[in-house]
């Protein structure tokens, strides 16, 4: 299958074109700063899974501890 495209895909964070090879080291972004980006979003929760809240309502159930 030499000679044939590699799929691309989008990167999620700015949208580029990204080559789907095993030389794209930051796939599926196009590069460290993207990527960055994007686990700061996660970090930040400005992005999250949707879904119930899973903390326990009553404070003296909850293990994080109080500063």
């Amino acid at each position: 299958m030499s000679g044939t495209t590699p799929p691309t895909i989008r990167c999620p964070t700015c949208k580029a074109q990204v080559p789907w090879t095993p030389e794209s080291q930051h796939r599926p972004f196009c590069s460290a700063r993207c990527k960055l980006i994007d686990l700061g979003a996660w970090a930040t929760e400005e992005r999250s899974i949707p879904g119930a809240d899973q903390r326990p309502e009553d404070p003296a159930v909850n293990d994080e501890p109080h500063l």
